[in-house]
């Protein structure tokens, strides 16, 4: 899959691997694991809605990095969470400089992310927004937080500031625009849900922003 969605994994709870159990499955199989105390979990079937998002976002954000030294990276991609080992994989990094890639269980793996999203869904937003925050924090390099609705035009933007505090800003018009303080990139929200279909109103009707829309809310 060209993303990941936790709210799709399926877990074996009958067999606790070991982490060398874990490094093997991941370098024998084409899917994404996640692997957290003895258990591995296959990342798997996001929605239509999540892979037009994540792919609209990198390749927005790719078109305005690429002259700048900067670099996009999708969902495939594993990013080393210290407090949350060994690795994750987020739906998608970016990175101004040289990536530093370790090398963990054979694997190359991330260290340096600056900006992280998360497209969310609503079985994982609650985790998206709290523990996994905490843990994405423990990266040394992590500084702005993407988190990314699929059922409405909302976009919550967490930097952290060189005090350590994080401010919060967030976006609810396809109007709008979200300017990115960790890479030199600003994302329309018009961009980010080009061609997205928005769950159905009170209605009963589906919302889609097509392909060119002038960016008028879809609310």
């Amino acid at each position: 899959m060209l993303v990941t969605e936790l709210s799709f994994m399926s877990s074996q709870p009958s067999h606790k691997y070991t982490l060398e159990e874990y490094f093997a499955l991941e370098l024998a199989s084409e899917e994404k694991y996640e692997f957290w105390n003895g258990e591995v979990f296959c990342m798997s079937g996001a929605s239509l809605a999540h892979n037009q998002i994540a792919m609209n976002i990198g390749a927005e954000a790719r078109t305005q990095l690429r002259e700048r030294g900067c670099q996009v990276f999708p969902a495939d991609l594993r990013v080393k969470v210290p407090t949350y080992p060994p690795y994750r994989y987020p739906d998608l990094t970016a990175l101004c400089g040289a990536p530093e890639i370790q090398r963990i269980g054979g694997l190359d793996v991330l260290v340096n992310p600056a900006l992280i999203v998360e497209v969310l869904s609503k079985s994982t937003e609650a985790f998206d927004r709290g523990d996994k925050f905490t843990y994405y924090k423990s990266i040394a390099s992590f500084s702005e937080y993407l988190l990314v609705a699929q059922h409405r035009p909302h976009v919550s933007q967490f930097v952290r500031q060189e005090n350590g505090v994080w401010t919060f800003m967030e976006f609810n018009d396809l109007a709008d625009t979200v300017r990115c303080a960790s890479v030199p990139c600003a994302l329309a929200l018009s961009e980010i849900y080009r061609d997205v279909t928005f769950e159905q109103t009170a209605h009963g009707e589906g919302q889609t922003h097509p392909a060119g829309d002038s960016g008028e809310s879809a609310h």
